[in-house]
């Protein structure tokens, strides 16, 4: 108010000097030099990363090695095909607690405790997980540690010992995660957002449950192991401080001994676009709203994929992007929006577009997401957005694959889904290719509003105008399944 009232009197002042001025002769004006737009901009460098060497066994094992010597340590990940994508419907949660309980039960020579402090003492750190489509362990230690932890890690790989008390502990840490998944009113929206985009059933959309996490028995986690680790099953991959020759010895001598066994086989799942209409899902203890407008992406072996990926640039690539700068700044409806038309390996990822707003501005918000979604169809990018996105997305790739151990993980990625080896080099090039044309093609072939579903996380008393002028309000039940017989999930 001080500033507001301040303002006022020196415009109050100034008023009348301004009005006897105005009909005086104005000076000349000169321009103000801008020396810095004559600086030449150089085109950007060919992207030439470098490649790990890579070596496949005859029993099907692939090794990647990049030799990093800048610091003394080594880092290797044991990649393994078979994820949670891959278990039953019943077992959902399977391979989270498999990960968690693979480390922290250890081996038959030695404990998961025991194995804590004795990497601790070494500054070292060995690590199992789960994913969708893989689990994996990995392991990190100072370049005279690395014969020993690599043997501990190895020790775990062949060699683990499932416990029951491991298995209890990684049972009630998901229950607790079951219990809260409600908490968060973005998480929920995430959530059945994903599960409107591939469906309830899908396997890339089911959540587990209290009945299928106390399901999983120590025998089911014996069984996966056996299922998955086979050496033609195994991508292995070191970086760092060390001698490739000398490491290429010492993997083989580890990992020929091992027999090929069956191939993991491939998951074929279907998928169809959402139903296109409004879902809610009550949150009565907020007084915002979470807004989601979402679809089927695409893969990134899809030709389109450079466009596409201009496209969600000038769309929803961070604060100067169309949705961020016309539906949060010019309209000022929502205090976070953003987007991206999703790309995965190996199956369509998916389209967003979401913004957080007040409750009362749940509705313009959600037809602000709409009128920019068909904007993106209707108005080709100028030469500026063009220009701009292109070089946003050049110059951030580059950041992702600045080290040799970040290409080599990609390397890694890429060989697990069956990519070429040069896709990280045919990047720059894609990209450099897209015109504005491209992107207005690529937003009329992939983008149907027909197909695009609508989720609102908020509560629905403050809500105003009402969601039904949007259309037809389907109500999500994110009730949460108690466990079976009425047992207590600690």
């Amino acid at each position: 108010m001080k500033l507001a009232l301040t303002t006022l009197l020196t415009f109050s002042l100034l008023a009348p000097i301004n009005a006897q001025t105005a009909t005086a002769p104005r000076p000349a004006q000169h321009t103000q030099a801008q020396p810095w737009t004559k600086i030449p901009i150089p085109p950007l460098h060919a992207f030439t990363p470098q490649k790990p060497k890579r070596i496949e066994l005859a029993n099907g094992l692939v090794i990647f090695l990049q030799e990093d010597h800048e610091l003394p340590f080594i880092n290797g990940s044991i990649l393994i095909r078979g994820g949670s994508r891959d278990v039953p419907a019943t077992k959902t949660g399977l391979v989270s607690i498999y990960g968690q309980a693979w480390r922290t039960s250890g081996t038959a020579s030695i404990s998961g405790d025991d194995l804590d402090d004795q990497m601790e003492d070494k500054a070292a750190s060995i690590e199992t997980s789960g994913g969708t489509a893989s689990t994996s362990l990995s392991w990190s230690s100072l370049t005279p540690d690395f014969d020993l932890v690599f043997s501990r890690a190895l020790d775990l790989l062949l060699h683990p010992d499932f416990k029951a008390d491991k298995l209890q502990l990684a049972q009630q840490q998901l229950a607790t995660g079951i219990a809260r998944r409600n908490d968060d009113a973005s998480g929920i929206a995430v959530r059945e957002a994903i599960k409107l985009v591939y469906g309830a059933d899908s396997p890339y959309a089911r959540q587990p449950e209290y009945a299928t996490v106390l399901a999983v028995t120590l025998a089911d986690l014996q069984a996966w192991h056996d299922r998955t680790v086979v050496p033609n099953n195994i991508i292995v991959a070191v970086s760092g401080d060390f001698n490739s020759a000398q490491m290429e010895a010492k993997l083989r001598a580890a990992f020929e001994p091992l027999h090929r066994g069956e191939p993991f086989p491939t998951t074929n799942v279907t998928f169809t676009d959402p139903k296109p209409g409004v879902n809610f899902a009550e949150k009565s203890d907020v007084n915002q709203s979470n807004v989601l407008i979402v679809g089927l992406g695409t893969e990134r072996r899809n030709p389109d994929y450079y466009a596409l990926s201009v496209m969600n640039e000038v769309f929803s690539g961070g604060f100067g992007s169309r949705v961020v700068q016309d539906v949060r700044t010019k309209l000022g409806l929502a205090y976070d929006v953003e987007g991206a038309y999703g790309a995965s390996y190996d199956h369509p990822g998916i389209f967003y577009v979401l913004a957080g707003t007040k409750s009362a501005s749940t509705v313009p918000a959600a037809k602000a997401l709409e009128a920019e979604i068909e904007r993106l169809k209707t108005e080709p990018p100028t030469p500026a957005e063009l220009r701009k996105a292109k070089d946003q997305l050049l110059n951030s790739f580059i950041f992702h694959y600045d080290s040799p151990d970040k290409i080599l993980n990609e390397q890694v990625t890429l060989a697990f889904y069956g990519y070429p080896l040069d896709f990280l080099d045919q990047y720059k090039a894609g990209i450099e290719k897209v015109t504005s044309a491209d992107v207005s093609r690529v937003a009329n072939k992939y983008i149907d509003q027909s197909k695009l579903a609508t989720v609102v996380v908020g509560n629905e008393s403050q809500i105003t105008p009402k969601l039904d002028t949007l259309g037809p309000v389907h109500t999500l039940d994110i009730t949460i399944p108690p466990p079976p017989h009425n047992e207590q999930a600690q």
